[in-house]
């Protein structure tokens, strides 16, 4: 083997020796061989209303959107929930405060999306 062939052995050793000790994968960079995480769990439809919805609907209580529906991503039955919850949190916010508001709209946004996904998909229509 000349000087080259000996070059490139020592080279291909290094590079085998450093993966073994740092413990690389190529599959996962930065991970060490042989280590999983589980995969994220998808969220429900129910679980996407409240997370959507209720984002929504403390914005709007605080005055900051109040807009149209598919702007803020939501679908047609999904917006008269933040709105209903919206409208009973109004007085509530009024008498007892911003963080009562709050926790009635939590409450009336999960209610709503419950609901709406009870058979696992919207009820009605598609834009419902």
């Amino acid at each position: 083997m000349g000087r080259a062939g000996t070059a490139r052995a020592c080279l291909l050793a290094v590079l085998v020796a450093g993966l073994t000790v740092t413990g690389c994968d190529a599959s996962a960079p930065g991970r060490p061989a042989g280590s999983t995480s589980p995969s994220p769990r998808a969220a429900s439809d129910e679980e996407l209303c409240v997370k959507l919805v209720g984002h929504w609907s403390r914005e709007a209580l605080d005055g900051d959107g109040y807009g149209d529906y598919q702007s803020m991503g939501l679908s047609n039955g999904q917006y008269d929930i933040l709105r209903a919850a919206v409208a009973a949190a109004r007085p509530v916010e009024r008498r007892q405060g911003v963080e009562a508001a709050r926790e009635l709209i939590d409450r009336q946004v999960r209610t709503g999306c419950a609901g709406r996904y009870r058979g696992g998909g919207p009820t009605g229509g598609p834009w419902q």
